[in-house]
């Protein structure tokens, strides 16, 4: 899962199973059936059917999940569920006892034939103006807009019996004919009103997200791999072509950088652009799966700041079919969905993830080096703001309660630099001859798809498959709790890291904005009783102005990304004309852009002699 939080921190802030026990009746697996309509959806609710397989106790438990791989998070996807009923086969009421939020206890369980529920979409839920910390994560959640889109992350609409994860699920979904689903599944009904899927188990469904909408995909295929990209867009402004240039040349890069590491056959990309209105996704970000990605970006973004985005989030996805997709520990592999059990290895499923995906830029050309450092010295200052001396395996192992789920966003920052320091030591140890995908490549062939490790187990065999010093940089700065060095790593490498003044964002401050916006006009307003920089201050701009245009272009939430972008390039002294709305009268300000800066650290490389290595660690 990658959130993006940084990239969009202006526009959010303006926006301002385990009870009784049951076996199947026969060691024939038998299909659990379930049917999901599309076509006759009330208030935002889809009925599904689940018929049940045969059961030989008196009493069956239906969850939906708590939590699910990627997220990290308890979000507790039952509270979407309503009205859930039992019958048997002459079609009586069966008792039901929700036993808590996520589960569901059927009496008199041995004549049990079908349940039926409805299920409410999650997107609804993301009420107010920016993304709640009780919202789930809008890659993870649902849309349901009746004839228009159908967000179907499977876990939001299926569920499982206690002991029968393991059986097959047959997904029959009925949908209008003008709605075509995306995914990485295969429909064995040619019907175009009619979709049946099949899986071996219910992790495999819960793996394969489907969205439906009007036919925007295009697929290409890279190296053997077959690649799709479905793109929802409620006004049109974005198709599925028109990104496909750049994601093309993206994941060929990818595949090139992976090489033999990767054996995917098929993946998917599904794209939800959100109106960002009151009842529309806010959660931006993406969420892996071992074949597809679902990803929720603002359709307000100007298409360069969107191609841009989809590079970070969809790079670090695809990345996950190294970790923890091909290299996992136990209590993945054995997901339990409603008392999950956390690895202590976020570092690398999540922190070499994000490294890989920004390493495979710098090494397949698509960033400059200077961006390349820019990127590491960014991820050092959010680091450093975090709690940099819990241990990272303890934070990982316990990352769903307090202190340590507040922790959880250092996974992509110190994380990956984790991941950074290992790369360098690997590289310094072999010459420059092997790095951290060597490793990975390693480890996958020890462990793979069907083979988990166990956590305390981890450390030991990388140092077997490496170097001491690698196992000693794991034991004293990932389990234990001193701060990493990164000077000392940095120089091995021939680069220097200091502090210089820099131009800071003109409408951002940290994590706290100078700006925000009216819902009901959507007009741009500057923040009262808060301490403006200098951009502000020199122009004798005040607390509750309406920005209404700058330089003659107009801008209002519709389009502030634009303002943003534009913002960007802004120079020392470069001429600004401002159209303002003060005390509801109209004014315009002419004057010089004067950028406020800040102390920030800078990476730069010094030292020509480490000059093969650097080019190993980059390059190789």
């Amino acid at each position: 899962m990658k959130k993006i939080i940084f990239a969009f921190t202006i526009a959010s802030a303006l926006l301002g199973c385990k009870t009784a026990s049951s076996v199947a009746s026969s060691s024939i697996k038998e299909n659990v059936q379930v049917a999901i309509n599309l076509n006759d959806i009330k208030d935002d609710k889809v009925m599904i059917t689940i018929n049940a397989p045969s059961i030989s106790t008196d009493e069956i438990t239906y969850h939906i999940p708590k939590t699910v791989p990627g997220t990290y998070s308890e979000d507790n996807y039952g509270r979407f569920i309503e009205d859930l009923k039992a019958y048997d086969k002459k079609g009586n009421l069966l008792e039901v006892k929700k036993l808590d939020t996520n589960s569901w206890s059927i009496l008199k369980a041995k004549s049990l034939v079908k349940l039926t529920y409805l299920v409410n979409d999650s997107f609804d839920t993301e009420k107010g103006t920016q993304f709640g910390k009780d919202d789930v994560f809008s890659p993870a959640g649902s849309n349901i807009d009746a004839g228009k889109n159908i967000m179907l992350n499977t876990h939001c609409f299926v569920g499982y019996f206690t002991n029968f994860m393991s059986n097959p699920y047959k997904v029959t979904i009925a949908h209008p004919a003008g709605l075509w689903g995306a995914t990485s599944m295969t429909d064995i009904d040619e019907s175009n009103t009619s979709d049946v899927y099949v899986t071996s188990r219910y992790a495999e469904l819960v793996e394969n997200p489907i969205m439906y909408s009007k036919p925007d995909h295009t697929s290409f295929v890279v190296d053997g791999m077959e690649i799709n990209i479905a793109v929802y867009s409620p006004s049109g402004k974005v198709t599925a072509e028109s990104i496909t240039p750049e994601m093309k040349t993206m994941m060929t890069a990818q595949k090139h950088f992976l090489g033999k590491i990767n054996t995917t056959k098929k993946y998917s990309v599904l794209l939800y652009l959100s109106t960002m209105t009151d009842n529309d996704a806010k959660g931006f970000g993406a969420l892996e799966h071992p074949t597809a990605t679902t990803v929720v970006l603002p359709e307000v973004m100007p298409k360069d700041e969107l191609v841009k985005s989809m590079m970070d989030v969809v790079s670090h996805e695809f990345f996950h079919i190294v970790t923890p997709l091909s290299i996992h520990s136990k209590e993945i592999q054995f997901f339990d969905y409603n008392d999950p059990k956390m690895s202590e290895h976020l570092w690398m499923y999540e922190g070499v993830t994000e490294y890989f995906a920004n390493l495979f830029q710098i090494n397949q050309g698509l960033i400059t080096e200077e961006d390349f450092y820019n990127r590491l010295s960014d991820q050092i200052e959010r680091a450093n703001a975090m709690n940099d001396t819990m241990s990272f395996t303890t934070m990982s192992a316990n990352v769903l309660k307090e202190p340590y789920k507040d922790q959880y966003i250092n996974v992509y920052q110190k994380g990956s630099l984790i991941g950074m320091c290992i790369d360098i030591i690997i590289r310094e140890k072999s010459n420059g001859q092997k790095g951290i995908l060597d490793l990975m490549q390693k480890l996958s062939n020890e462990y793979g798809v069907s083979k988990p490790f166990n956590d305390d187990e981890l450390f030991a065999k990388i140092t077997e498959l490496t170097y001491p010093e690698v196992g000693d940089f794991l034991k004293t700065y990932v389990a234990g709790t001193t701060p990493i060095p990164y000077k000392t790593y940095f120089e091995k490498v021939g680069l220097t890291l200091s502090s210089e003044k820099t131009p800071a964002n003109v409408f951002l401050k940290g994590k706290t904005p100078y700006i925000t916006v009216n819902p009901q006009t959507k007009e741009i307003v500057i923040i009262p009783q808060i301490e403006l920089n200098d951009f502000f201050t020199s122009l004798n701009l005040k607390g509750d102005d309406i920005l209404m245009a700058i330089n003659g272009n107009t801008y209002t939430l519709d389009n502030i990304y634009d303002m943003l972008t534009e913002s960007q390039k802004w120079k020392e002294n470069d001429p600004i004309t401002i159209k303002i709305k003060r005390n509801g009268l109209e004014q315009i300000i002419n004057g010089k852009v004067k950028l406020p800066y800040e102390e920030k650290d800078v990476l730069k490389a010094t030292d020509s002699t480490k000059n093969t290595l650097k080019e190993a660690w980059l390059k190789g």
